[in-house]
């Protein structure tokens, strides 16, 4: 999977948040504990403990998959952009068996980019952010092509996140000029196929207002494109394209130039420059993203990842018969073998006789024995590391739950499935709760001492 930038860490912080907000608290002892192990501030522990969630839960996964639906979501918005702006043209120019009304033209190509263009610019400046219904579509669609359960918080997250530095009116903003800007390239693309490829006759036509309107709002519109060398009608050819009956033949060309013009400028260019503008303020605004801790969410994580009784300096030594295992590690390395058991009782003689060079850590019959046990293998992880269990009693959830947390922090793990005590025969059907619960943790079970493995590593 690939490497999360710094908007996904923030990200995945925030939807986890929510998810414990919604669905109440996860079960977070191993992970508080790995991030306490990490170390850092407040904020570094609380991401560290998030991204093992998320891991854990297949948020991390949902990501990817709707990161995967946002990109194919913006294939198609883009897909129909470019057959919308085809489109236009289309309904600009006709068939071409009639002459084209100019303006009506005109009206076609950049009437509605000019009124949705206007009501972005008015939900900027008074509502504080843009809520366009482009964006709302993009978002919609990257969930359902997620198609993860797990990826129902994520675009809430998001949203949330960019809110607190009013970044969504930038990051919407870059996708709706985008998304225009393609829609009215493909227009012009194929307005220029359509007039190289078709004899057009542009006219004009009114019942209350005069010639002279026309004039004064063609040349008012070709103004800056003139400047940008395309053509503008003069006025004998604008007034003689008042008359349907008789097209100026000379006319076409520079109807059709200042048409092309027109749509470039006003069409083409704001929404370029506005693209530009949001892309801009998106990668600006990007890098100063932070998670507000002050949130209830964040604020009651303090003490169980920064508690007040942690030392400042060195932490507790390790236990004695876990010295030969743990010197000189650390949390990314793993080294020696260390053997454990779980909840044995009093008909067992414990422990068997170990080589000198497999440490002891005892039994684990209390809820403080593995806190402690676990907090020193997540900052020293052993290389090998068996667990015995008494297969005499039930695979219960909480048994095969400690075994997967022990797994996790060693570099290889095998459980030992202790034989029945003298004169005791072991029961068939719970024998086989044990293998189908280890081979579903995909974890390696052994019905005799591996005692030459923990040594060795190897058997």
């Amino acid at each position: 999977m690939t490497a999360l930038t710094p908007l996904d860490d923030l990200w995945l912080t925030e939807a986890v948040r929510l998810r414990e907000e919604h669905a109440g608290a996860l079960e977070d002892a191993e992970a508080n504990r790995r991030a306490r192990a990490e170390g850092g501030d407040l904020l570094t522990r609380i991401k560290h403990r998030a991204h093992w969630l998320a891991e854990r839960d297949g948020m991390r996964a949902a990501l990817h998959h709707w990161k995967q639906g946002a990109r194919l979501s913006l294939i198609v918005l883009a897909v129909i952009a470019v057959f919308s702006g085809a489109g236009l043209a289309f309904a600009a120019l006709g068939d071409g068996q009639t002459p084209v009304n100019v303006f009506w033209a005109l009206g076609s190509l950049l009437g509605l980019n000019l009124i949705l263009l206007v009501s972005w610019a008015l939900g900027l400046i008074f509502a504080g952010e843009s809520t366009a219904s482009l964006g709302r579509l993009w978002l919609w669609l990257s969930e359902k092509l997620a198609r993860d359960a797990q990826a129902a918080q994520l675009g809430p997250a998001l949203i949330l996140l960019l809110q607190r530095k009013r970044l969504n009116r930038w990051a919407l903003g870059t996708l709706i000029h985008s998304l225009w800007l393609l829609a009215l390239f493909s227009a012009l693309v194929m307005l220029l196929m359509l007039m190289a490829t078709r004899r057009y006759g542009f006219v004009w036509e009114t019942t209350i207002l005069g010639s002279d309107t026309f004039v004064a709002l063609t040349h008012t519109l070709g103004q800056i494109p003139s400047v940008l060398g395309f053509s503008v009608p003069s006025d004998a050819m604008i007034r003689a394209s008042g008359d349907s009956a008789s097209i100026v033949e000379n006319a076409r060309q520079a109807w059709a130039a200042w048409l092309v013009g027109v749509l470039l400028v006003y069409g083409i260019a704001p929404r370029l420059l506005l693209a530009l503008l949001c892309f801009w303020r998106w990668r600006r605004g990007k890098t100063q993203l932070a998670l507000d801790l002050n949130l209830p969410g964040y604020a009651q994580l303090r003490e169980r990842l920064m508690p007040s009784s942690e030392r400042l300096g060195v932490n507790d030594a390790a236990p004695e018969h876990l010295h030969q295992v743990l010197q000189g590690a650390s949390s990314l390395e793993s080294d020696g073998a260390l053997l454990v058991a779980i909840e044995l009782d009093d008909q067992r003689s414990w422990p068997p006789k170990l080589p000198s060079t497999v440490a002891d850590a005892g039994i684990l019959d209390s809820r403080e024995s593995r806190k402690k046990l676990l907090d020193q293998l997540t900052r020293f992880p052993p290389a090998r590391l068996a667990i015995a269990c008494d297969p005499r009693r039930s695979p219960d959830r909480g048994s095969v739950a400690l075994i997967a947390e022990l797994a996790r922090c060693a570099g290889s793990t095998r459980v030992w499935l202790l034989p029945a005590p003298t004169g005791q025969a072991l029961d068939a059907d719970r024998l086989g709760d044990w293998h189908a619960a280890l081979q579903q943790l995909e974890v390696n079970w052994a019905d005799t001492a591996p005692l030459t493995w923990l040594e060795t590593g190897h058997d």
